[in-house]
């Protein structure tokens, strides 16, 4: 999964298409396009990914003519409840992830292809993109909208005020750690409440640990979790515990984020998409938000990958309102929506070639320019593994942050590979 496909690119742009007459011209659109509805399930419920959905739903409309009626869930309670409400009855479409998420449900047959859709946007994304969005039968699920990496973050002018460098290694990030908390600090801002969070950080020292290959065979349980790779990632992450924000089982991350802003603690590591948008939601100083990809571990693989998560739209095979629908994807494809969804969203970064976005300020464009200096990306173990098996392993998880004992990890460890072994052949 190269990211250099993820990265902006200038090209022409595919104008949507929102009727069958092969026009390509949604003011003409007519029959059960223009003036319906479509139902669309939301995670985006967050205050900022709200306003830039909003934003996006109402430019899709102006553009297709399609009145949309957006459905929001909290975004944990959605990602829950998936299965059960794409089997109930679903929104036409619903917002989503890509790669083996997205594959799962498709499988499941809980999601239309939408190979007609790609047939009119394809053209807008590079080959990565597209795979991204393809279903292991081959076909389209999924329209992609933005991706966005999980990294360091920190405030300069707190590094500037006490003269702290931005570590590139592991023995470095350890000692800015210790320095931290003699200072006063809290070293690493963490919150595990919602499960999920911490996901990322697995995933961050196992790739760095161990490489991309090796993190993807361990999501497909072709390598067991007892494996020794597995027993380092738990070793070096228990290094960390003595300086990892206490009580994280009980934080939502949101919290853990004020406590950034705040100048409280020191880093936090996870997602643009959640530090950087809490900062904008809570009126705090972006321009004082900073980052720096995850320090290196292993010098095999140094600082070559990362979770970069893409997030988009999938049509529900009970769509009740397809071909308007479809309209409204074909529309979300292009680079033009990409630009008006992120004139609000300043946190993610755009998928679309021919992306023009003056509005990408410096946490932006750094993403862009890291994700782009990676060798492969990853969509995040809850998006990489079968779904049973991310819900089983925030658990393991959880246990390990109360417990980060080497006698834990190695417990911990025959857990995870006892329900891999009954998840994946069962």
């Amino acid at each position: 999964m190269g990211a250099a496909g993820l990265t902006v690119a200038a090209g022409g742009l595919v104008s949507a298409c929102a009727d069958d007459s092969g026009s390509g011209d949604p003011e003409n659109s007519s029959g059960p396009v223009a003036g319906s509805t479509v139902t669309f399930g939301s995670n985006y419920s967050d205050p900022a990914t709200r306003s830039a959905f909003a934003a996006l739903t109402d430019s899709a409309t102006a553009s297709t003519k399609v009145k949309v009626k957006i459905n929001t869930v909290d975004h944990n309670s959605f990602q829950q409840n998936i299965t059960s409400y794409l089997q109930g009855t679903p929104d036409d479409l619903f917002t989503w992830f890509a790669g083996y998420r997205m594959q799962y449900f498709a499988a499941q047959g809980l999601a239309e292809p939408i190979d007609d859709v790609w047939e009119k946007i394809g053209a807008n994304f590079g080959p990565v993109a597209k795979q991204l969005s393809t279903g292991l039968d081959g076909h389209q699920y999924f329209v992609p909208l933005y991706n966005y990496p999980w990294v360091v973050f920190y405030k300069k002018s707190l590094f500037k005020r006490n003269g702290y460098t931005v570590p590139t290694t592991w023995d470095a990030y350890l000692a800015l750690c210790r320095k931290m908390k003699t200072d006063g600090l809290v070293p690493i801002a963490f919150g595990d409440k919602d499960g999920w969070p911490a996901l990322g950080t697995f995933d961050i020292l196992n790739m760095r640990l161990n490489g991309y290959d090796f993190h993807v065979k361990l999501m497909k349980h072709e390598i067991p979790w007892t494996d020794q790779g597995v027993n380092n990632v738990f070793q070096h992450w228990a290094e960390m515990m003595p300086y990892v924000q206490s009580g994280a089982n009980g934080r939502i991350w949101q919290d853990a984020a004020k406590a950034l802003a705040a100048g409280q603690a020191g880093m936090m590591f996870q997602g643009t998409n959640q530090v950087a948008a809490q900062f904008v939601s809570d009126k705090a100083d972006l321009d004082d938000l900073d980052f720096f990809p995850f320090p290196a571990i292993n010098s095999k693989w140094g600082q070559d990958y990362m979770d970069a998560p893409t997030d988009g739209f999938m049509l529900s095979r009970k769509a009740r309102n397809p071909a308007a629908a479809k309209a409204l994807l074909e529309y979300i494809g292009t680079g033009a929506a990409e630009a008006e969804y992120l004139k609000t969203d300043q946190w993610d970064v755009g998928l679309a070639k021919g992306l023009a976005v003056p509005s990408y300020n410096a946490i932006q464009k750094k993403s862009v320019e890291e994700i782009g200096r990676c060798k492969a990306v990853a969509q995040f173990m809850d998006r990489d593994a079968d779904p049973a098996m991310a819900t089983a392993m925030i658990s393991v998880i959880q246990k390990f942050i109360d417990d980060p004992s080497t006698g834990n990890i190695s417990a911990l460890q025959k857990s995870a590979e006892s329900q891999a072994k009954a998840i994946y052949t069962g």
